[in-house]
């Protein structure tokens, strides 16, 4: 684990885990993501790769089309990303472009990778590509894997 989490922290990040969790029993891959900005406001999305027929619709990419339209950008820098899985480089990518200043995920991709099983994956950590941003962006992960991986379970055989 990289850092200590706050109990707030924890508790949103288990509710993007229960994203997770919905996103595969709306028929999707098991990912969930939410921002908490600076004043207490939350937005959630699921993944919808498999329902809406579209490989970039990651819970992540959502929720950033979705804070795009409803949040102030000034608010974006103070907000917190919270994901049950670590953003993969599509994601981080959208995540840097649309200012999020800090982003705490559960599953670290490489656990990911290994429960997948596919051998059709980018492992590049998250930390890399913000590392490659012109502004900093605080990432804050692995919390809580086992908890994350349970709605993997089953899915990716």
């Amino acid at each position: 684990m990289a850092d200590t989490l706050a109990p707030t922290d924890l508790a949103h990040l288990r509710r993007a885990i229960e994203l997770s969790q919905l996103a595969r029993e709306h028929g999707n891959h098991p990912f969930g993501a939410l921002i908490v900005t600076a004043d207490g406001r939350i937005i959630e999305a699921e993944n919808t790769v498999i329902t809406d027929h579209d490989v970039t619709c990651h819970a992540e990419t959502n929720l950033v089309r979705f804070a795009g339209k409803e949040m102030d950008a000034a608010d974006l820098p103070a907000s917190t990303l919270f994901t049950s899985c670590e953003p993969c480089a599509m994601c981080c990518g959208a995540i840097f472009w649309v200012g999020i200043g800090r982003v705490v995920y559960a599953l670290s991709g490489r656990a990911l990778i290994a429960l997948a099983g596919s051998g059709d994956d980018l492992d590049l950590p998250s930390r890399e590509v913000f590392a490659r941003g012109g502004r900093p962006t605080s990432v804050s992960g692995p919390h809580l894997e086992d908890e994350a991986a349970r709605a993997h379970e089953g899915f990716w055989g």
